[in-house]
């Protein structure tokens, strides 16, 4: 209920501020160095900004419980993905746009060195309740969305490796535990450190979700058994260079 939320938030602030478009983001024309160069940084951008694939666990597994039947549940479960990553982004790329359009070249390059959500940057800069109030609400119902998606994908993740390396399941209630404190004190420093957070998402983060979103399903598709029907696609070959574009971004932030 919360995404759907989230989509109709963001296609009604996507066209309240089509009013405010002006075309100084088209007026500036790059060199192709330039150019090429923030196309491929923009790989990883987009790699970290699409992913959903911690939800995609427990989404499989209540497909599973409710159909009873894995090839059944595999078709459906499909069917859905295919709606809401077409959903997806159609309403986010249009948000992106309008953004991107309702503000000027300066304004985008000061708002990444204040290092705040466009929704935040908007809300500074308009005179305007609606913007003022809606903006921050937006932009914390997508964050705490996108938590708690993130949060319980790498919790339960971190508990079947924690599994596999012991002799014992651990018990679900104590790890739960522990794994909100460690995840409390870990997000904690990070924020009272306030890191650049599309730097971090360009040098680090995107491609290492690339690596396993594009890599890993790939190579699993040729040595693991149970993928053996997956072989063959064309599409592999797709994902697997995209996904070695996004690493490679690792090499220009450590230049």
């Amino acid at each position: 209920m919360s995404c759907v939320s989230i989509s109709v938030d963001f296609i009604g602030l996507s066209i309240y501020l089509i009013p405010q478009w002006n075309t100084a983001a088209l007026q500036q024309m790059p060199t192709t160095g330039d150019f090429l160069t923030t196309l491929w940084l923009t790989i990883p951008v987009l790699v970290f900004a699409f992913n959903h694939s911690p939800a995609i666990s427990s989404f499989a597994l209540s497909q599973q419980k409710y159909y009873q039947d894995d090839k059944k549940a595999e078709i459906e479960s499909a069917k859905v993905l295919r709606s809401t990553a077409f959903i997806l982004v159609l309403f986010v790329m249009f948000f992106v746009f309008s953004c991107v359009l309702t503000l000027t070249p300066e304004e985008l390059a000061q708002a990444k060195v204040q290092n705040i959500s466009i929704l935040s940057y908007l809300a500074n800069k308009f005179d305007n309740p609606i913007i003022s109030y809606f903006g921050p609400l937006v932009a914390f119902l997508a964050i705490g969305s996108s938590f708690f998606g993130h949060y319980l994908g790498a919790r339960e993740g971190l508990e079947g490796l924690v599994n596999q390396m012991r002799k014992e399941p651990i018990d679900p209630s104590k790890f739960r535990k522990i794994t909100a404190i460690t995840f409390l004190i870990i997000l904690w420093i990070v924020a009272t450190i306030n890191p650049s957070i599309l730097g971090f998402i360009e040098s680090l983060g995107g491609p290492i979700i690339a690596m396993i979103l594009f890599i890993m399903p790939v190579y699993a598709v040729y040595k693991v058994p149970a993928l053996a029907r997956f072989k063959g696609e064309f599409g592999h070959l797709f994902v697997l260079v995209m996904g070695c574009i996004a690493i490679s971004a690792i090499v220009y932030g450590l230049l």
